[in-house]
């Protein structure tokens, strides 16, 4: 069983990677959800991918919620195998999907944490030290700030890619879909004193474009965004549990707060829904809201 496990887990993988372009990191979650699932079917006698059945799946969601996973973890272990034997069906491994039928829990919604205008102010603060680090820093933060772009897709741009003369940046987003996404006259200046001053003496000889480097020269990694982040926002004195995440979701926040239609920001973001980027609606609510409280007499 072990050997058609790990090759029908192979072929999925390989799927992932080449057909939809997924991100190492959101591949490692459809894996570690698959060998968790892949355990409880072993308890249950159960050998062969194609000999699970609908209350077999069934009986795994239980499980589930019986060790007290939360809706969303919950909700993501049936996406990923329902993707999973969507997969397997396309590829005539097994007969039908048992996971087709089993209703997806609802997700709380949670809602997105974000900087606040003057918390951005403390970070460009912090980073703005004129070393070679520090300009790529504040070239880095700049850039995710001014457009919004997942951290995978930061550490992605290389170059070719950034076009001065129009203030735009070619992003390749999930699935490879590309998206052209401008850049304002902050971001613009940390970006050229960036590649003319430091990018060139950090690379040390190494042979690539990526667009952003570590301190050795090499590529830096969505591992690499989280540590300088973290160490900018331990610099700029602010508090709270911090993720790369955020600058995304500032911008995304900020743009609305200050009349940006939905539609604009949901191609900014590269959302193929309007409902992922509807979330950040109920933060702008909050901000109408206190804005209410602090200005109106009646309030």
């Amino acid at each position: 069983m072990k050997e058609f496990s790990d090759q029908s887990v192979f072929s999925f993988v390989e799927y992932l990677q080449i057909e939809r372009n997924y991100s190492h990191y959101t591949i490692d979650f459809y894996k570690k959800d698959i060998e968790h699932f892949s355990m409880f079917m072993a308890e249950q006698g159960i050998e062969r991918y194609s000999d699970v059945e609908y209350l077999d799946a069934r009986l795994y969601v239980t499980d589930l919620y019986n060790k007290k996973y939360t809706r969303s973890s919950a909700a993501r272990k049936i996406s990923s195998l329902r993707s999973f034997y969507k997969f397997l069906l396309k590829e005539k491994i097994i007969e039908e999907n048992p996971f087709a039928l089993v209703i997806h829990p609802k997700s709380g919604t949670r809602l997105p944490n974000f900087f606040y205008e003057e918390e951005m102010e403390h970070l460009f603060a912090a980073c703005s030290i004129p070393t070679l680090l520090g300009k790529r820093n504040l070239a880095l933060i700049e850039l995710l700030y001014a457009t919004g772009i997942r951290v995978s897709e930061c550490t992605n741009i290389q170059l070719k890619d950034v076009d001065f003369d129009f203030s735009t940046i070619l992003v390749k987003g999930k699935g490879r879909k590309e998206r052209y996404i401008p850049f304002g006259s902050f971001a613009f200046d940390a970006l050229l004193t960036y590649i003319e001053e430091a990018r060139n003496n950090l690379i040390q000889g190494e042979d690539h474009q990526y667009l952003f480097v570590n301190s050795r020269g090499g590529p830096l990694t969505a591992r690499g965004v989280r540590y300088i982040l973290t160490k900018v926002i331990d610099e700029a004195s602010l508090t709270g549990k911090i993720h790369p995440h955020m600058l995304r979701h500032s911008f995304a926040t900020h743009m609305l707060n200050n009349g940006a239609d939905m539609r604009t920001v949901q191609e900014l973001l590269g959302h193929e829904n309007l409902s992922s980027t509807q979330v950040y609606t109920h933060v702008t609510k909050e901000h109408l809201r206190k804005t209410y409280m602090n200005h109106h007499p009646r309030a």
